[in-house]
């Protein structure tokens, strides 16, 4: 039981929720475990995009534990460290690209996490849903609100009402994930989408990223004057300058990120 962190590859780390015999659900420890490898993540320079995955063929994750958070004592004071084991999902700004390989259940909190990351892969036999009216509850964690962001408001509305799940394929057509592919080719897709990412300049890569999801916040006038100053800053890194030279030299560019 665990959340194992590897780097596969030059510039991509590797999530895998492994608790496979409880779908691969959360419990505090593992909340805990993940918070530290997002952080991770964000903090270290050399890598560049990470892709996350469920241990085992049958779940990416069913989300919390509930059984083990019914019976945990939480004090009061508690609601209000709001800082403390930050998640993607409940607000720690990550700005390097995260990719979802979705290997069977999405569910609940699992699915909160996938609505918190850049690009999914799907496996044919995945399924999504946000059920937690079912159990009494909402979807916390940014699941009533990323969701009616990134899908129609009426099909979003019937997620959450109903507590429903959809398919890969009606989630691929609503435009949830990016691709449904065989199970075999899930990880090997989601880490040439990782490949491509980093490659490029990884400090356009971020910018990119935190313009993408600011952007609502701050209006198109806002965003566009944003991009004037962010573009500004890039002129003057040694990857502006590294770009230009192998565009002119017909070159692959070595980026460094600086």
């Amino acid at each position: 039981m665990s959340i194992d962190f590897t780097v596969p590859e030059d510039g991509i780390a590797l999530i895998t929720i492994n608790r496979p015999e409880k779908r691969n659900a959360f419990d505090a420890e593992h909340y805990s475990a993940l918070s530290a490898a997002w952080e991770r993540v964000r903090d270290d320079n050399s890598i560049r995009a990470a892709v996350i995955t469920g241990a085992g063929d049958k779940s990416f994750s069913a989300g919390a534990d509930l059984k083990s958070f019914i019976t945990r004592k939480s004090e009061l004071d508690e609601f209000w460290q709001t800082q403390k084991g930050m998640l993607l999902n409940r607000g720690l700004e990550i700005w390097k690209p995260i990719i979802a390989a979705v290997n069977g259940y999405c569910l609940a909190g699992g699915m909160t996490l996938l609505l918190a990351t850049d690009i999914r892969i799907a496996a044919k036999h995945a399924t999504f849903s946000l059920a937690e009216v079912k159990r009494g509850i909402i979807a916390g964690n940014g699941g009533t609100q990323r969701i009616m962001a990134q899908l129609p408001h009426a099909i979003a509305m019937e997620m959450l009402l109903t507590g429903n799940s959809i398919d890969a394929t009606t989630a691929e057509r609503w435009g949830l994930v990016n691709k449904v592919v065989e199970p075999e080719q899930l990880l090997d897709t989601a880490m040439d989408y990782a490949r491509q990412i980093a490659k490029n300049a990884p400090l356009a890569v971020q910018a990119a990223k935190e313009l993408a999801l600011r952007g609502p916040e701050l209006g198109l006038a806002g965003g566009l004057r944003f991009e004037q100053m962010v573009n500004k800053i890039l002129l003057a890194s040694n990857d502006a300058r590294e770009g230009t030279s192998a565009f002119k030299e017909k070159r692959d560019p070595a980026f460094s990120g600086t």
